[in-house]
């Protein structure tokens, strides 16, 4: 009977993770609750160090974490919040060399924000809510908030769709499992409507179980910003995988895009991650990527420049990460990653060029 008792113990204490979440979409960060108010703040320091070197100082094709040889803020922000029953506000302003890079094309009095929006529920038995303003988004499964993620640098996949929307969000719940969202937009993250510019989004997230979760979305819009602008409709579409069990945590994530032109050509880019972690105590985990980013026609990222051979407009990148896990609202995190690109993109500190780089980034991201 005393043993029978003993592994009854055993059984019930055996720790169990947490429902999985979509950070994609989703500031998991703490707050401080007062009613239906909450507050909550974030920041995230860095130092980056590439074996390259570039005259401006900055990482190329990167938003997040984008200065080099210098320690400075990668994105702080403070997080308002208001939940009633039928109204909601979400208001966060944003600072540092993430918003400095992501938001120099927005207007002036529009480049500080993370997200500003406000919600009213549509219907409170079903859950449905319509959302209007700067919203956060559902694109790939990495966002600009490094602490919900399983390494600290995005992926080339993350950093080449919008990390945020401008526009209204319609939430449906389908189910207790499957959320439907529709998204009415100004366009690929742009805040300020351009000439022809609007578009389509969908997303269906599909919880599993309480470890995994699948999302798929869409988009669908007119990219021509000017008259003299040859690009016409974008199609996009991504689906992501998140898998979250005890001690191991997953994700992975493929996307495929194509832009049309005024003279009826297309071109289409394509990328493919995956990324785990292992968190061997509670204060440590280890943390791996490996993504292939593919942009033939240099629509998206990769430039053009004095290539010989046959330009294939691919990167591939494999990256490691290490944890230390202060407590539940402090990170301290250092990763490296090698790039290797179907060219000579990289530029190097004695003005020649190569096919690889390798950056290397320490960071602290505390939070309440």
């Amino acid at each position: 009977m005393k043993k029978l008792f003993l592994f009854g113990i055993i059984l019930f204490t055996i720790p169990v993770s947490a429902q999985v979440v979509n950070p994609a979409m989703l500031d998991t960060s703490a707050s401080v609750r007062l009613g239906k108010f909450s507050l909550g703040a974030y920041v995230d320091a860095y130092f980056s160090a590439d074996i390259n070197e570039y005259k401006s100082g900055n990482r190329p094709y990167f938003v997040s974490s984008a200065r080099r040889k210098e320690f400075n803020i990668n994105l702080a922000f403070i997080d308002v919040r208001y939940s009633g029953d039928r109204v909601r506000l979400h208001l966060t302003p944003g600072f540092g060399t993430y918003m400095a890079a992501n938001y120099a094309a927005e207007p002036a009095e529009l480049r500080y924000l993370v997200e500003a929006n406000a919600g009213v529920c549509l219907s409170k038995s079903k859950g449905i809510w319509i959302d209007a303003g700067i919203l956060g988004s559902p694109y790939t499964n990495e966002s600009a908030v490094s602490k919900d993620h399983l390494m600290y640098s995005r992926s080339l996949s993350a950093e080449y769709v919008p990390y945020y929307l401008s526009g209204v969000k319609f939430t449906f719940p389908l189910s207790k499992k499957i959320t439907l969202f529709l998204y009415g937009l100004n366009g690929w993250q742009k805040i300020r409507i351009s000439k022809e510019s609007g578009a389509l989004g969908t997303q269906l997230e599909f919880k599993l179980n309480d470890r995994m979760l699948l999302n798929w979305n869409t988009f669908t819009g007119n990219e021509q910003s000017s008259d003299d602008d040859p690009r016409r409709i974008r199609l996009f579409t991504d689906i992501y995988w998140i898998y979250n069990y005890k001690k191991f945590s997953a994700t992975s994530c493929a996307y495929i895009g194509m832009q049309q032109y005024a003279n009826g050509s297309e071109k289409i880019w394509w990328q493919a991650n995956f990324i785990a972690r292992y968190r061997f105590v509670n204060l440590f985990s280890l943390a791996a990527r490996l993504e292939i980013f593919s942009d033939p026609w240099q629509e998206m990222i990769i430039p053009s420049g004095n290539f010989s051979g046959v330009y294939n407009g691919r990167i591939s990148s494999v990256g490691l990460c290490a944890n230390f896990h202060i407590d539940e609202h402090a990170l301290i995190r250092f990763e490296g990653r090698y790039f290797n690109a179907g060219e000579k993109i990289y530029n190097t500190y004695n003005g020649s060029s190569t096919n690889q780089s390798i950056s290397l980034f320490a960071n602290l991201t505390a939070w309440f």
